[in-house]
């Protein structure tokens, strides 16, 4: 029998994200009560904790920032072993574009095939430390798979709630996982309304991008991974595929407590965040760019990367502090686009980054963003 190496978390209480007021970490929580808005994991950082106190190096998941997340007792950690993914060099392509080093985060070896798993991880785990018997999710696809293995790994019920035209495979591994799925004519936000029906009485946790303060716990071990491999020394500029937002929420946020916590060189230049969308759904490029006051009443399409096709993500406000702190910006880039990038990954770094399945007649949908994240079978926005 094998047990795990016991590391206590530095968790120490929850703030809203508009106002910071405080809310406890020891209760369940699902968005502020104050502004209706996402509440944010503080942790104790004033206590001296060095990297080599800090990191687990023997165990090779996210979990080996234990003590940097917000799980309390390990006997509640559900894992499929996510996380501690490859950072693969472009050098064909850096020397195609003039870049001195170009690499890529390959998300696409988590368990069910995306980064999504880092966060429904930690959020299921979170859930089931807390008493919760059931979860329910609106999904483009890869969060709800992942919510559905993580929940069956739990012994938790699991709801998921998906437009019509997700691609087959991803209904198909939700029913394996033994999740009950709904099918809602429309994008992600139709079917966030029929989540609010659907779980009216409150019998569900629902774990929705930010609608609980877990899922970016789990999405910001990105960020203390790219800094851990690549031996502490920061990229310059950082492209991340942004629907809901929390991958590019939560890797800013692991950057920030790394500073804090003096892991990162005194001199350390943060890199330029680029959030990268689809052009048809592009809410937080039309907000950035001054078109539209916020996201609330942006209508988006369909496009072949489904996981970025959010018209209305709650997270937008932090998502803006992001591209503000880090003097990043938002680009938008059409379908067409994300093949062309689809083709010369596979073409120039033998990397094929995209569904295997097509979906309705489509060339393999890609949710490649040039140097972002990316994968081998599915994917991993």
């Amino acid at each position: 029998m094998s047990t795990l190496l016991a590391t206590a978390s530095c968790l120490q209480q929850l703030h809203c994200a508009a106002c910071h007021a405080p809310y406890s970490a020891f209760s369940l929580q699902r968005v502020s009560s104050c502004c209706a808005q996402p509440l944010v994991a503080d942790y104790d950082l004033r206590e001296p904790l060095t990297r080599a106190a800090g990191i687990q190096t023997t165990e090779n998941s996210m979990w080996r920032y234990a003590s940097l997340l917000p799980l309390l007792d390990e006997a509640n950690r559900v894992s499929l072993g996510e996380g501690w993914t490859p950072m693969l060099a472009l050098p064909r392509l850096a020397a195609h574009y003039g870049f001195q080093d170009l690499r890529l985060k390959d998300e696409g070896q988590n368990p069910t095939g995306s980064f999504k798993a880092r966060g429904l991880s930690m959020a299921i785990s979170k859930a089931k430390e807390l008493g919760v018997t059931g979860c329910i999710i609106p999904t483009a696809g890869n969060a709800g798979v992942a919510m559905a293995a993580y929940c069956a790994r739990a012994g938790l019920r699991a709801v998921v709630v998906m437009p019509r035209h997700t691609p087959q495979a991803f209904r198909e591994e939700c029913y394996w996982y033994g999740a009950e799925v709904h099918l809602v004519d429309g994008l992600i936000n139709d079917c966030a309304a029929r989540v609010r029906e659907l779980n009216a009485a409150g019998e569900l946790l629902d774990v929705s991008t930010l609608k609980e303060p877990y899922r970016l716990e789990g999405k910001k071990t990105m960020g203390y991974e790219l800094a851990e491999q690549l031996n502490w020394r920061l990229p310059d500029v950082l492209l991340y595929p942004a629907g809901g937002g929390t991958g590019l929420i939560g890797i800013w946020k692991a950057l920030r407590e790394m500073q804090a916590l003096g892991w990162l060189p005194a001199t350390a230049q943060l890199p330029r965040m680029v959030a990268v969308q689809a052009a048809n759904c592009c809410p937080l490029v039309e907000t950035r760019e001054g078109r539209q006051l916020n996201c609330q009443a942006y209508l988006g399409k369909p496009t072949i990367a489904n996981g970025l096709a959010v018209p209305r993500p709650l997270g937008e406000p932090l998502m803006l502090d992001v591209l503000d702190e880090s003097e990043g910006l938002a680009l938008a880039i059409t379908d067409e686009q994300m093949l062309e990038g689809l083709r010369e990954l596979g073409k120039e770094e033998g990397l094929f980054v995209a569904r295997k399945v097509p979906p309705f007649g489509w060339p393999p949908a890609s949710c490649y963003a040039p140097a972002g994240f990316a994968r081998r079978s599915r994917c991993s926005c």
